[in-house]
């Protein structure tokens, strides 16, 4: 038998990717105002939504811009920040009045909020939201929706935040919970049928007692949206905003959302020597694993000891404490709670506060590093297919060109500007977040991603030397024409006497013939070295087009990337 779990506290994470290219081209009379992408989205955000959507904007309203403003000792915004190093608080806080020099510029990333808590008029202690889940097999759970934060990056990575809780339920309750309601799409009509996934997932208001669902879904069809699937309802009525059937954003992973959770035991319900039990290293890798309930190992005990081994961070298991990493996981278990050294339980319990501040916060970030890194693979794909049908065709198109620049300085503004090895000064927080990295892959991944975009920037260079060699040679062929002209009028043009002067300039009845055939050819070279001058410039305008008119470029709103308009 497993202990009660006295506190359960998940979060849900979707990250996503936004087509910033098709939305500019579907809202150009909104981000025509704006100089950035970034610099819109506060109006993009409030001013569209689905019509499918109107239940939930009615009963929890819009999402709101919740930057820091308040940066006092006992701020929110002061202890979420100050663990940090001062570049990251910089980068990774959407704060407003921060810089003492007064400047205007903001990061570059937005955070907004849905309010889930009771309204100021509902005396109701009762949470506001529930999500519901239930599966064919009978199975349920409904957990308080407690969070929904959103983060929208400029780079286009949005990562939706779904909090959750629930106390005083059984291990099989909560690994059920988990495992369950990160479901998103089913992956086969089976696991519905099989009870792999829920059947119905539900988004339920409650006030005054009255219980309301203003979101449901229930997986009975659904089918492909260009290359994404066919996402939960519960997903895409939070993300009013933007329309996912014209698929304005798309899904970054799997059918699975990340699950970062926290997970208090319950001390009296647990045996002694409990913590170095094997039960108990059963149950760590059930929810690190996000498994459902089961007296022993989901996977091969050696195997599973072995990659736990890896995964584990063990600095506070003497007191009850494990924190677990996987690249789908993040785990924070603990056995009770209780004073830690000098801080006191009447604070609040630390292990707690950290799970929902520090840890949170580096979550998202290795979280936003995997996204976009998986983004840039999609990007560096696409771009290079559209290289290759144009270098079939002969020539690489302009567009296509500029496609594949960008993708070069997007990828060098996340490596010099978002990308950051270590976060905070502390061990702990080091450790915590080398691990968390490790787990996604970020190193690899990200090595990988710039070796191909630079072979993609040396094909690009080896290609324009290519094209600068035909135009040196093209100018060289144009310049001995035209000064081979240069130098016949020159010899006409000397002041010679005698015959030369009575064959070319004052013909008399023996030289006239000469003096008309000189004539005729001097017009056939010279304008046949005109036409031919003419003919290369024609030929190959795309090549001058940009000397003889610089601004001509091509706006990033007229073509859509991966939407392939």
């Amino acid at each position: 038998m497993y202990p009660a779990v006295s506190h359960l506290h998940t979060y849900f994470f979707f990250p996503f990717s936004v087509d910033k290219q098709a939305l500019l081209r579907d809202h150009r009379e909104l981000w025509s105002k704006y100089q950035y992408w970034i610099d819109g989205t506060d109006e993009w955000i409030a001013a569209h939504q689905r019509g499918a959507d109107t239940q939930l904007i009615e009963a929890l309203g819009r999402w709101r811009r919740t930057a820091y403003t308040r940066f006092d000792v006992n701020s929110r915004a002061y202890q979420d920040m100050v663990f940090f190093h001062p570049f990251v608080r910089r980068v990774y806080f959407d704060s407003i009045g921060a810089s003492s020099r007064g400047s205007t510029r903001e990061s570059l990333l937005r955070c907004y909020t849905l309010p889930v808590a009771a309204r100021a008029d509902d005396q109701s202690p009762d949470p506001r939201l529930w999500l519901e889940a239930s599966d064919i097999k009978g199975r349920g759970a409904s957990v308080s929706v407690t969070d929904l934060r959103l983060f929208l990056f400029a780079n286009g990575i949005g990562i939706l935040s779904i909090g959750v809780e629930a106390t005083d339920l059984t291990a099989g309750d909560a690994l059920w919970i988990n495992e369950t309601l990160r479901k998103i799409y089913p992956s086969s009509g089976r696991q519905v049928r099989e009870g792999r996934v829920p059947n119905r997932l539900a988004l339920v208001t409650q006030h005054e007692g009255q219980r309301r669902t203003i979101v449901e879904e229930t997986f009975e069809g659904g089918s492909m949206v260009g290359f994404v699937p066919p996402l939960s309802a519960t997903i895409t009525s939070l993300l009013y905003f933007a329309d996912y059937s014209r698929q304005e954003y798309e899904p970054v992973l799997d059918e699975r959302m990340i699950v970062y959770s926290y997970i208090a035991l319950d001390p009296a319900t647990a045996p002694e020597e409990y913590l170095t039990s094997e039960e108990h290293r059963v149950l760590l890798s059930r929810f690190l694993y996000v498994d459902r309930h089961g007296d022993e190992y989901r996977y091969d005990p050696v195997f599973v000891r072995g990659q736990m081994a890896n995964q584990m961070y063990r600095r506070w298991a003497h007191q009850g404490t494990y924190y677990g990493f996987t690249s789908y996981s993040a785990i924070t278990v603990t056995l009770g709670t209780f004073d830690c050294d000098e801080h006191r339980l009447e604070e609040g319990f630390l292990i707690h506060r950290m799970f929902e501040s520090r840890y949170y916060l580096m979550s998202i970030i290795a979280l936003f590093y995997r996204a976009t890194l998986l983004d840039f693979a999609e990007r560096t794909a696409l771009v290079s297919k559209h290289l290759y049908l144009d270098q079939q065709d002969g020539q690489l198109g302009p567009q296509n060109i500029r496609l594949a620049s960008d993708l070069r300085a997007d990828f060098l503004n996340f490596s010099n500007y978002w990308h950051f090895r270590e976060l905070a000064n502390k061990d702990e927080e080091v450790e915590h977040f080398a691990i968390q990295c490790r787990e996604y892959g970020i190193a690899p991944m990200k090595a990988e991603i710039e070796e191909e975009i630079e072979k993609l920037n040396a094909a690009l260079h080896t290609y324009y030397q290519f094209r600068n060699t035909e135009a040196v040679n093209r100018l060289a062929m144009l310049s001995l024409l035209f000064g081979a002209g240069a130098v016949l009028t020159g010899f006409f043009g000397m002041n010679f006497g005698g015959f030369f002067q009575t064959a070319f300039f004052e013909p008399d009845g023996r030289t006239v013939g000469i003096h008309w055939l000189a004539i005729l050819m001097v017009v056939v070279f010279s304008v046949g070295a005109l036409f031919f001058g003419l003919f290369v410039v024609v030929s190959n305008w795309s090549d001058y087009r940009g000397i003889v008119a610089p601004k001509v470029r091509v706006r990033e709103e007229e073509s859509s990337l991966k939407r392939g308009d």
